[in-house]
């Protein structure tokens, strides 16, 4: 199982050191990631393997999103199944 996580925000030092951080304390496995940054702007997709989770899903996204909150930043992840079926006709 995989996981769509995004981060938006104000450019500032260590933001994918955080969420990698945050994702390895979570036995979260970050396959692929982009990142770019967009005049101030920080902007990033990750896919993160979630099969080894050591929480619930939701805890893992509510811990993502506070660390967001925390850092001034919008981090939200959805489990590639809500994503999928959102881009499927």
């Amino acid at each position: 199982m995989k996981a769509v996580i995004t981060v938006i925000g104000k450019d500032q030092v260590g933001i994918i050191a955080d969420v990698s951080a945050a994702c390895a304390r979570f036995s979260v496995n970050i396959l692929e990631i982009t990142q770019s940054v967009l005049d101030a702007y920080f902007a990033m997709i990750m896919i993160a393997e979630i099969k080894d989770l050591s929480c619930s899903f939701s805890d893992f996204a509510d811990t993502l999103s506070a660390l967001g909150k925390e850092k001034n930043l919008e981090i939200r992840c959805m489990h590639e199944d809500i994503f999928s079926s959102m881009h499927t006709i």
